[in-house]
């Protein structure tokens, strides 16, 4: 018999598969008055790719909490291998100071310092046998390779830096690629388990599919909350949904999920309504004959049946994405918007030279392109924000514009509420219709009430975004508009988005939203324009590349 040699991350997988890297069981957690978890179990098996789905506010990231040990349990226990090491991103990245961003990716800036304090502490405690030594000695060790500097950078190009951005201070540049290094650090460290809070919120299309692609042969296990539905099918073998306190095994991707849950709702709900009949069939026989002395020890056998029955709950319905009628935009031209010979510079950076563009009415565009190609300086110039150098810009026939930008708060009056803010931009707006909108887009009952000015960067690109669609441009120009979003109300987006009758031009790092949206794809690299008469698969089809990155960052 001839024996076949595994690979050997498929090796560690197929030995090691069935054996846990985490167990929680009998999770007890109240916040609020309010119960999050109640007899809630999961399990994560080595080499396992795991999500963690649930509406906002359902205790997903104190979930995470918990098993990170930040927070405890009110009842239950959380069991980790005593040998895993776990690395953790959140949502928000960690303050950084004078730190390169290579030095962020590889621990040289506080993290190594961090951890030798943690050793040092609890070799004087005498305490080098627990699981908290094991972590920060593997941590420490990983970040003192040899080779973790030609790691790092492997990571950084990977999630989209470029070379000579390497050296530079990690403070001068955004959030998001702040989050991109801390991000490329755990995966030098490659921990057992890997635990991810909204890892594609900060990564653009070509860095987002790098990540997907490392992650489906990472020997670790994954453990990831994500809003990304394309990313968590390509990836996830399992889901644990919370309801109603509980936590849900599905063995299914996300898309799987979703069906099964449908038909578990189903199944639940005919045994509910079955027992409700044969309930109310007894109650109605003991309440006929209990003051007939024939039937006496038939009525007390039928309560006692009652008393013992094992009651089954109401299931409740799944969610459904919102649906809401909204203006359509005043019709505009038949040439929505053109560009001819266009000039782009940033000082001695050339983004365009000699660019031609002309969008149609009702087309649906989407722009594509490797990071630091110009998609969002296209969308800018479009929008008339950007002043280019050279070249010719006309918007057609009553043409209105609407652009919708990554960080677009100055719209917002700070001594409004959020209700108030929405009324206003559409004055035959019901009130009604105003507040189910803005609970599709995660403004939940008093939230609705508070002011403009104390709202997050999420919170005010949402709100602008409800702002858009109760009185939608003819032309809407969107740049990441899914980003803090959650999975219903990207759905209730898409929605929205099908039903405008304008022009719509975007930049998108969902797969599921470009396919869903996009009706043309505009391919940008190297400051040429390729234009795709048809959606993503479509362009995916014509480029004739091996894989989606490829054909995006294709020159």
């Amino acid at each position: 018999m001839a024996w076949a040699i595994l690979p050997p991350t498929l090796f560690f997988k197929t030995c090691y598969s069935f054996l846990a890297v985490l167990t929680i069981r009998n999770l007890r957690k109240s916040f609020g008055g309010r119960t999050l978890f109640e007899n809630a179990a999961m399990q994560v098996n080595y080499g396992e790719r795991v999500a963690l789905v649930g509406p906002n506010g359902a205790g997903k990231t104190t979930l995470f909490s918990i098993i990170l040990k930040t927070e405890d349990a009110d009842e239950g226990t959380v069991e980790r291998d005593e040998w895993t090491m776990i690395g953790y991103l959140p949502q928000e990245g960690e303050a950084v100071a004078d730190e390169t961003v290579l030095e962020v990716a590889t621990g040289q800036a506080g993290e190594l310092e961090k951890l030798e304090k943690t050793l040092r502490a609890l070799e004087e405690e005498g305490r080098v046998d627990v699981p908290e030594y094991y972590e920060a000695q593997g941590k420490y060790d990983a970040l003192n390779n040899p080779e973790i500097e030609a790691k790092a950078k492997k990571m950084l190009r990977g999630l989209g830096y470029k070379e000579e951005d390497f050296d530079r201070k990690a403070k001068e540049m955004s959030g998001g690629w702040v989050m991109r290094a801390h991000l490329a650090r755990l995966l030098v460290m490659e921990p057992d388990l890997l635990m991810l809070d909204e890892p594609t919120n900060h990564l653009d299309l070509v860095s987002l599919l790098w990540f997907q692609d490392y992650l489906k042969s990472y020997s670790g296990a994954v453990l990831m909350i994500s809003h990304d539905r394309q990313f968590m099918d390509e990836l996830v073998q399992t889901v644990y949904e919370i309801d109603e306190s509980k936590l849900i095994k599905y063995k299914a991707n996300f898309s799987q999920y979703l069906v099964q849950r449908v038909e578990a709702f189903e199944r639940q709900h005919a045994a509910w309504k079955n027992q409700q009949k044969e309930i109310a069939a007894i109650e109605d026989f003991c309440t006929k004959f209990r003051s007939v002395s024939s039937k006496a020890s038939q009525v007390q056998s039928r309560e006692k049946q009652l008393a013992k029955m094992e009651r089954i709950e109401k299931p409740r319905r799944p969610k459904k994405p919102f649906r809401f009628q909204f203006p359509q935009p005043e019709r505009g031209g038949q040439r929505a918007l053109s560009l001819e010979n266009i000039h782009m510079a940033y000082g001695d950076k050339v983004v365009y030279e000699g660019v031609d563009l002309h969008v149609e009415r009702g087309e649906r565009l989407v722009l594509i392109g490797p990071n630091g190609a110009g998609k969002s300086t296209l969308l800018k110039i479009l929008a008339g924000v950007l002043e280019f150098q050279q070249g010719k810009y006309d918007k057609g026939h009553n043409a209105k514009i609407g652009y919708f930008s990554q960080h677009r708060s100055d719209s917002l009056d700070p001594n409004r509420t959020v209700i108030e803010e929405v009324m206003n931009a559409a004055v035959d707006f019901r009130e009604e219709e105003a507040r189910g909108i803005l609970g599709s887009f995660l403004f939940r009952r008093e939230e609705i009430y508070k002011k403009t000015a104390v709202l997050s960067g999420g919170e005010k690109s949402r709100l602008n975004l409800v702002k858009f669609l109760v009185d939608p441009p003819n032309i809407l120009l969107m740049d990441e508009p899914t980003t803090h979003l959650d999975i219903l109300s990207v759905e209730s987006l898409i929605i929205a988005l099908s039903n405008y009758e304008g022009t719509l031009i975007f930049i998108s790092h969902d797969v599921h939203f470009i396919k869903k949206i996009a009706t043309k794809v505009i391919h940008i690299n190297n400051g040429t324009l390729k234009s795709y008469a048809g959606g993503y698969d479509y362009f995916l089809e014509k480029s004739n590349m091996d894989d989606a990155r490829a054909a995006i960052t294709a020159g």
